[in-house]
């Protein structure tokens, strides 16, 4: 199947989104766009843009490949995915809301209570508990796919702890720098607020008990060997607010504090980026030594905002991905205007059963993993690849789904032998507080290997300069 391309759908004729830019293109000289991607990259290895792979020795930390041909996307594209992010964002707080108080979708018998109770990202100590502003999840990032002019499918969302909103900033940092005369020429939508907004949208859902006008707003990392690290710095930095470990922090009074030159300070809210087991020795995992003792006791009583609140994790299980329109219209009356790419719970017999037999044709991923780890990609594995994840599936089915190999779309990026097509996907930032705010943009992650359909850094994938037009 041939699929989709943004910019040239037959191969010769330039979509209206890359009208303008098209222009400007055919103006440029190779030599130059070749010389500017070596810019791109010395100011990425100047800022220190990395991200680190766990399992290996050798390069551990690496720079992340960018391509200097944005991918662009009309007003009226862009306003149909907001209206169909906005719609699932809501139902998402919703679905977190009920499991944790009514269940209310579980008795309706609309998904399995199973798939809740010998969940292991389902948190018996968020039972009752109601976060500040009843908000949940405050930063999500919902990868979307393309496979037509006018098909977009939800492939996963991420409310946890999303990544990559650091790129996106330093994508167009770099766009603007290295050609500044084609932002005059093309008017795409600003995206370099966004740590202004982050920032705001945290001070609005400060806990009740809260007295300052300005709340105190802090960034908890794991420490400088995670795979994210540069982000959480740079997001502490740009918003203005301290970036702190665990060992940063003690439980004051009923209050979480920060050491300070001037002593301990209360903080209000903590956007953390430490997984949930970690989060509360007293509470989780005992050897945790990332987290804060207490602030889960804390954090029932009101006197702190967690952003991603504990337990959101559930929300990025893929067996739950799979239930999304049914939660979407559950929670909002209405059917999901973003759809889900078809999938097979590997959990149910007849599914499995079908998994197994067309494997050469499927995507396999495990409901729990993340950036690209742990998936098998039928149609590119060899058959002794398959036969091995195949015992997988057999000893641990619950642990799996799988999905159709889709056709993503592709946008060009910038060869030595000119512009050639790869797959891409999208990951834009949603903020959620009294209000929800899309960046008009996000992450688009490309496939920098021809033909290969895994867009994740992790495997090789790389980042492009997404434009949304304003118009």
């Amino acid at each position: 199947m041939t699929a989709f391309d943004e910019m040239r759908p037959d191969g010769s004729t330039v979509r209206d989104p890359y009208q303008g830019y098209d222009g400007w293109l055919q103006s440029q000289d190779k030599a130059r766009l070749t010389e500017k991607t070596g810019d791109a990259e010395r100011v990425f290895r100047k800022t220190g843009i990395t991200f680190n792979v766990y399992g290996e020795t050798e390069a551990a930390e690496r720079l992340i490949p960018f391509d200097i041909v944005p991918r662009i996307i009309s007003g009226r594209e862009w306003r149909r995915l907001t209206q169909g992010i906005e719609q699932r964002v809501v139902a998402l707080n919703a679905f977190l809301d009920d499991i944790y108080h009514r269940q209310e979708i579980l008795r309706a018998g609309r998904i399995p209570k199973e798939l809740i109770a010998g969940n292991e990202a389902f948190l018996p100590e968020m039972i009752g508990v109601k976060p500040p502003g009843g908000v949940y999840t405050h930063i999500i990032g919902v990868d979307i796919v393309r496979t037509g002019e006018d098909e977009f499918y939800v492939l996963e969302d991420n409310a946890r702890t999303p990544s990559g909103v650091s790129y996106m900033l330093e994508n167009r940092e770099t766009m603007m720098q290295l050609f500044p005369e084609l932002f005059q020429q093309v008017k795409v939508r600003p995206v370099e607020n966004y740590p202004q907004l982050l920032r705001q949208s945290l001070s609005r859902v400060r806990p009740n008990g809260c007295r300052k006008d300005v709340p105190r707003v802090a960034v908890l990392t794991p420490g400088i060997y995670n795979s994210a690290y540069f982000e959480h710095a740079f997001l502490a930095d740009q918003m203005g607010v301290e970036l702190v470990e665990g060992s940063d922090l003690r439980v004051v009074d009923g209050r979480v504090a920060m050491r300070t030159t001037e002593g301990y300070k209360e903080i209000d809210v903590l956007y953390r980026r430490v997984d949930d087991d970690f989060l509360d020795p007293l509470t989780f995992r005992p050897d945790s030594a990332l987290g804060i003792a207490g602030i889960m006791d804390v954090y029932r009583a009101g006197n702190i905002t967690i952003a991603n609140a504990p337990g959101t994790g559930i929300s990025d299980d893929k067996a739950i991905y799979s239930y999304m329109p049914e939660i979407v219209e559950f929670y909002t009356g209405r059917k999901a205007l973003l759809g889900n790419v078809p999938t097979w719970r590997c959990s149910e017999e007849d599914s499995l059963k079908y998994v197994l037999e067309h494997l050469e044709e499927l995507v396999v991923k495990e409901v729990h993993g993340s950036g690209g780890y742990g998936m098998l990609v039928g149609p590119a594995a060899s058959k002794k690849e398959r036969e091995a994840f195949a015992a997988k599936l057999k000893a641990r089915p619950k642990n799996y789904i799988a999905q159709p190999t889709l056709s993503l779309s592709t946008c060009p990026i910038l060869t030595e032998a000119g512009l050639s097509p790869r797959h891409v996907d999208l990951r834009p930032f949603v903020l959620v507080s009294d209000k929800i705010q899309i960046v008009p943009g996000g992450l688009t992650r490309v496939a920098l290997k021809e033909g290969s359909l895994v867009v994740n850094s992790s495997q090789g994938g790389g980042t492009k300069d997404t434009w949304v037009l304003d118009d």
